[in-house]
């Protein structure tokens, strides 16, 4: 990934923000009308006690003055509404994209980061940049804008005046250059330790279990106590580091109030203005001063937002999926392996396999843990590329398709472990597909062995389970999993160790159901256990990073 330019921050922000233009421009103007209507009324508390002093035309001018308030208040909550409503939806239509990119992005790309580096990006940053289009750019254009109107009511008023108040310009801009340097290497900090900070805990609870059966609570603790600990220095210093900025301006914002407070008192003393001049005086200068010190005020928001927007960038970076033009089709499907080679390291996990399982097949892989089993799975559902060799899946008819994203639609696939969702086990089984009828859920729970138990539990099929099948057993969750994959009615199915937490007679029943399954699919089965494989046609075995046939085949493959 090469580095991000000034120029990719603005296309990929536009972007974003084109859709949402028209509303953010009415902020804009909600905002305007508001400055528009505060200036009006300095002016009109100007007159107010001018007026109050000669004792002619108060009524109508607090008449004014009330109208004026009241319009102000109602604009108010408008722009507090819509800011609300764009800023969700803002924030949600980043989130939305970031998340179908991450779900169609190359496998292995996306598994290098952690879930809750992930996670982070999807929320603290998203929500930085939805906040930073919605809120903090209109504000600095309103901000502008203001500066510029006040600036002219005190040049009106007071020439002199005007310049004392914008002595603290200087002061603001030096701030706001030397706040800017530093501020970008903190966000960034603070970013990437609260996705660390994210990433254990999230961790830590979804092991919770091998943290306690290894008596790990007080060390877990210790861990995140010190993630946070790290998080909250570089929090603090980056909001020392604006505080600080903050203050120096600020003084220098109470100097020129002084200096407007002195100058004003003197003319008045002079007779040479009015109270109700004085008092538009003071007001202005403090108007004047707030545009500047908001502006500055600015400086860190943006520097959230240019941040953030970089941290969602690299995630729109990830290549995708390599998704092949064609697609064979039909219920009889092969593949066949040539010489293929695939190592996470240097250090090669397979080498130069060469196998071919012919549609209706049923292949047992054995072998010890580590030897490349589910790492065949993965280059046989293009979750991960080959470094040589090709993978090639064919029909009945003999047409043929290199492996791409394209074959999980005609894979059903069991992995190892507990897979299943919080939610129902309606809706984990529909994860396999989502128009299944109540009697196909059911005939599919027979199958795998679950339909007896399914029914004995409180509310059936919509008994809701917790994460990961919290409630129910392993065995139980498997079954389940596995009437997922056979209610998928893929013409291929791959079952990874999916039967090692069923004890032998469920077993049994699990591989009858599945010879049973009309039309027969291919099937392909990594396991540890010698009952599994009479129910094969084939065993293979991975030794070294090959693979050998360690029996007869049965079934003759003619394609």
């Amino acid at each position: 990934m090469g580095k991000i330019r000034g120029r990719d921050y603005i296309s990929w922000l536009w972007q974003y923000t084109a859709p949402y233009a028209g509303r953010i421009g009415l902020l804009l103007l909600f905002g305007l009308l508001e400055t528009f209507a505060s200036l009006a009324m300095v002016q009109i508390t100007k007159e107010i006690i001018d007026h109050a002093t000669v004792g002619s035309g108060f009524g109508r001018l607090l008449t004014g003055y009330v109208l004026l308030l009241l319009g102000m208040q109602g604009i108010s909550v408008l722009s507090t509404l819509l800011t609300a409503l764009v800023t969700e939806r803002f924030s949600f239509g980043i989130r939305r994209q970031i998340y179908e990119k991450i779900l169609h992005s190359d496998w292995r790309e996306v598994t290098a980061y952690h879930t809750g580096d992930l996670m982070t990006r999807l929320t603290s940053d998203a929500g930085n940049v939805a906040d930073g289009i919605v809120r903090t750019i209109p504000n600095i254009l309103q901000l502008g804008i203001e500066l510029v109107l006040v600036f002219c009511m005190l040049f009106y008023y007071s020439p002199l005046l005007a310049v004392f108040a914008l002595l603290v310009a200087p002061v603001a801009a030096l701030c706001s250059w030397w706040l800017g340097k530093r501020l970008k290497r903190l966000q960034r900090k603070v970013q990437e330790s609260e996705s660390e900070y994210r990433s254990f805990l999230q961790e830590s609870l979804a092991n919770l279990l091998i943290v306690k059966a290894f008596t790990g609570e007080d060390r877990a603790v210790e861990r995140l106590t010190k993630l946070r600990e790290e998080r909250f220095y570089w929090v603090y210093r980056k909001t020392g580091l604006g505080t600080a900025s903050s203050t120096v301006m600020s003084l220098a914002f109470q100097g020129g109030y002084l200096i407007a407070f002195s100058y004003g008192a003197w003319q008045l003393s002079r007779q040479q203005i009015t109270y109700g001049t004085m008092s538009v005086f003071l007001t202005l200068v403090n108007r004047v001063q707030a545009p500047i010190l908001g502006l500055a005020q600015q400086i860190p928001r943006i520097i959230a937002l240019l941040t953030s927007a970089g941290r969602i960038m690299e995630l729109q970076r990830i290549p995708g999926e390599q998704r092949a033009a064609g697609e064979i089709r039909g219920w009889e499907i092969g593949v066949e392996l040539r010489n293929v080679c695939f190592g996470y390291t240097r250090e090669p996990v397979l080498k130069r396999v060469n196998l071919k399982i012919c549609p209706g097949e049923f292949v047992a892989i054995a072998g010890e843990s580590g030897i490349g089993k589910t790492t065949l799975i993965r280059i046989l559902m293009a979750f991960l590329e080959t470094g040589a060799g090709t993978v090639d899946f064919y029909n009945g008819s003999g047409q043929r398709q290199e492996t791409g994203a394209f074959v999980r639609k005609f894979i059903a696939y069991v992995p190892q472990g507990n897979t299943l969702f919080s939610g129902t086990v309606r809706e984990n089984l529909q994860m396999g597909r989502e128009d299944a009828s109540e009697e196909e859920l059911w005939a599919a729970l027979k199958l795998a062995s679950g339909e007896n138990f399914v029914r004995s539990l409180p509310e059936g099929l919509d008994t809701v389970i917790g994460e990961r099948g919290h409630g129910l057993s392993e065995g139980q969750a498997q079954r389940i999993a596995i009437a997922r994959a056979f209610l998928r009615r893929a013409p291929f199915l791959i079952l990874d160790e999916a039967t090692s937490a069923l004890d032998e007679a469920t077993e049994v029943a699990v591989l009858q159901g599945l010879r049973a399954l009309e039309p027969r699919p291919t099937c392909l089965l990594i396991t540890h256990r010698k009952g599994v494989l009479k129910y094969c046609d084939r065993e293979l075995c991975i030794r070294e990073g090959s693979v050998t046939e360690e029996c007869s085949t049965t079934t003759i493959c003619t394609a």
